[in-house]
């Protein structure tokens, strides 16, 4: 999702063969919505389908959850400066991690059967970072990813998960992610440290011009006291 490039839909690749997801909007208003894992060039190959449908969800609770999906899809193209894009009757392309997000919050919802639920869900949705929900896709696909596994395993789980308790304050601010320095060694003598950049594969501009001219590890003190006689 990193632009610029071209991109259809909600951030979805505009090259052909591009593994995506794509969400069905029927014309008929009480028709579900399907949302499907389209693989691209990777499908029909090693066993994999061209596409398999993720989840098939109520009109009714698409309704209630869009929204939130577009917004926070929407903002997060916007960051990345990528066109934004709107739900629309037809096929709608989704970028594949949104697409992952995407089934995270419908799988969720697909057991709710009240609106408030529905809000918590999208509330507690919303909480969550985007690796925490791309985490939560690959627990669920590998055991309930598509449509008849709706009570099964994690899908099930999601729904308990996401709807208990009340909804959290949108206000709150997300916990900060930690930050990690990388370290690698540094060298005094110019052959040793191109074989250490060589050694990690590592661009140069990791390690730096600086490492070269960097200040060298304090050598040993030498002991300059005279031995007692």
């Amino acid at each position: 999702m990193k632009g610029p490039h071209k991109t259809v839909g909600f951030g979805a690749p505009g090259d052909f063969g591009a593994h995506i997801f794509m969400v069905e909007i029927p014309a008929a208003r009480t028709s579900p919505v399907t949302v499907l894992e389209i693989y691209g060039y990777a499908g029909e190959q090693q066993g994999v389908p061209s596409q398999e449908p993720r989840v098939v969800i109520a009109r009714k609770t698409w309704m209630k959850i869009r929204d939130t999906a577009q917004r926070e899809f929407n903002r997060r193209l916007k960051a990345a400066k990528l066109k934004t894009c709107r739900w629309r009757v037809g096929d709608n392309p989704v970028d594949r991690l949104l697409g992952k997000e995407l089934c995270v919050l419908a799988w969720a919802s697909e057991h709710a059967r009240k609106e408030e639920e529905l809000s918590i869900i999208c509330s507690k949705w919303l909480a969550l970072r985007p690796e925490e929900r791309w985490w939560l896709f690959s627990q669920t696909v590998a055991e309930a990813g598509l449509p008849e596994d709706m009570k099964r395993g994690w899908r099930k789980a999601l729904y308990f998960a996401l709807s208990d308790g009340k909804a959290v304050d949108k206000a709150r601010k997300k916990r900060p992610r930690p930050r990690t320095k990388k370290v690698y060694p540094r060298e005094k003598d110019l052959f040793k440290y191109l074989a250490v950049r060589e050694s990690l594969d590592v661009p140069e501009s990791y390690l730096g011009a600086a490492s070269i001219r960097d200040k060298t590890l304090p050598e040993t003190k030498k002991d300059t006291k005279k031995s007692k006689r």
